[in-house]
């Protein structure tokens, strides 16, 4: 079946449907990753969003048991040059297309992605919609120029009742903007007991908790949309070490009188360089963002600026200058990879223990 790509300047891409069929609105962006499709789509980072994959195949090893970052995946769709209708791993339960289908994704391949990757990066990220090639274009047209693109996408995702990861280390409550299921992997691999809270629980209770830490995590949309977290951020620092990943970076940052701002088509993919300021270390690392740090407005007395990317110098990490906390744009939990950054969980650990030491 033929199904459409139409893209709000007027552009019509015209591919193969598979996945779902449905008719779908929203964001259109592009990650660079060369594999991790699985982890990708079940990001909550990209809600609302419609994914283009840039590597050239995607599919070919299908769904598995062990890589989802969400059990219930929240992108609008899936754009493919070339979808592998038959997936070949050892750990392989079910093919791209029977999971988009389960999940009510629908999906296109056969079209140019190098072109519309061109477009979005010279254009910018903007609205698209996904409908089947036999529906009225012009009226399609007129559904997307009308579309309105939420703005509450956190609250969409995140959790809305408090669950436990117990663990028998150090207690660390997890603030889910929309989490990644990695996050609370590598803080289980270090033995953590983890509350996982709701992105708008207030001061009072995250600290009633006694908590060692605090971790910010992942979550979609623009962080100015989240007024309650940065509040929060505000009461707790100085009171229990933070760490911040990706929008709880942002937010963190927010939280400290910096501004954020819209990229022009972010960065989303497993191969972006970041430099650590203090050390000269190049990280390759693992991204999904569309939303920076404006690096003009950080106030210098209370923020220190630790990591830049190497492509585009926009901010990739900060610090506190009096308290234990700090945040990374990139996600150092990185699934499938590349784990380069993983040792900023450890400092996370480290800056625990000389907290409670201090206490």
């Amino acid at each position: 079946m033929k199904r459409l790509l139409i893209l709000e300047d007027g552009t019509v891409f015209e591919g193969e449907a598979f996945g779902a069929d449905a008719n779908v609105f929203g964001e259109i962006v592009f990650t660079t990753s060369m594999t991790g499709y699985q982890e990708t789509i079940t990001d909550q980072s990209f809600n609302g969003q419609i994914i283009t994959f840039t590597y050239p195949m995607v599919g070919n090893y299908g769904i598995n048991r062990d890589d989802y970052e969400s059990i219930a995946p929240t992108c609008k769709g899936v754009v493919v040059k070339e979808h592998a209708r038959r997936a070949s791993n050892w750990r392989n339960q079910m093919t791209l297309d029977e999971f988009l289908k389960r999940k009510g994704i629908p999906g296109i391949a056969g079209i140019d992605t190098r072109a519309l990757t061109k477009k979005l990066r010279n254009h910018g990220t903007m609205k698209a919609s996904l409908v089947d090639a036999g529906d009225q274009l012009h009226h399609a047209f007129d559904q997307l120029k009308a579309t309105v693109l939420p703005t509450n996408q956190v609250h969409q995702v995140s959790t809305v009742t408090p669950y436990p990861s117990p663990g028998v280390g150090r207690n660390v409550v997890v603030i889910d903007f929309g989490l990644k299921h990695s996050i609370l992997r590598e803080l289980s691999r270090r033995e953590c007991n983890l509350t996982v809270m709701p992105y708008n629980t207030d001061a009072k209770t995250i600290l009633d908790l006694a908590p060692d830490g605090v971790m910010l995590t992942n979550g979609p949309g623009d962080p100015k949309d989240v007024p309650e977290a940065i509040e929060m951020i505000q009461k707790i620092q100085g009171k229990v070490p933070i760490f911040g990943i990706c929008l709880g970076h942002q937010l963190f940052s927010l939280a400290n009188g910096a501004d954020t701002y819209k990229m022009k088509f972010g960065h989303r993919g497993l191969n972006h360089p970041v430099r650590e300021i203090a050390t000269g270390r190049i990280d390759f690392t693992s991204q999904n963002h569309g939303f920076a740090v404006d690096e003009a407005t950080i106030d210098s007395t209370k923020l220190m600026v630790t990591h830049v990317e190497v492509n585009d110098g926009t901010i990739e990490g900060v610090r506190h200058r009096h308290y234990p906390a700090f945040s990374v744009q990139f996600h150092p939990d990185a699934a499938p990879g590349p784990h380069d950054a993983l040792h900023l969980f450890d400092e996370f650990m480290e800056m625990m223990d000389a907290w409670k030491e201090q206490a």
